[in-house]
This record gives C-alpha cells, structure tokens and sequence, in this order.
C-alpha cells in the first residue's frame, strides 16, 4: 500500500512540473508583446461601442413611437 502513495507522490510532482513549464513558456512568449491592445484595436472598439450606442437609440425612438400608435390605436377601437 505504501508504494501506492509513492507513485501517487510522483504522479502529482510530474503534472505541477509540466504545468510550471506550460507557464513558464507562455510567459516567455508573450514577453515580447505589448500589454496593452494596439491603437488599431482599441480605435475599432471605440467605433463599434459608437455604432451600439446608435442602434440602441435608434431602437428605443422606434420603440415609443410604436407605443404611441399602438395607445392611440386601442383608443379608437374603444
């Protein structure tokens, strides 16, 4: 029973050693690279953030002018 815990022991150590080398080679490549996201990306984001916004207005105006119509149209009917 005692070599069940021993190979279990190295089992454990070996995983934790090849996680630490999955990290530390993810670490040196994005040593190179900048930490924050290019201008490009960030102007794009801006840009479509813009175009949310815009719909979503859009979409609200709508919105109340058909309840408008729909209100004036129920009060008509009755």
């Amino acid at each position: 029973m005692n070599h069940y815990y021993t190979f279990l022991a190295l089992d454990l150590a070996r995983d934790r050693a090849l996680e630490a080398a999955r990290y530390r080679r993810a670490l040196e490549a994005s040593a190179g690279r900048p930490s924050r996201p290019s201008l490009l990306i960030r102007g794009l984001a801006h840009g479509l953030a813009l175009v949310s916004r815009g719909s979503t207005a859009a979409v609200r105006r709508l919105d109340e002018c058909v309840a408008d119509d729909l209100n004036q149209a129920l009060a008509v009917t009755k």
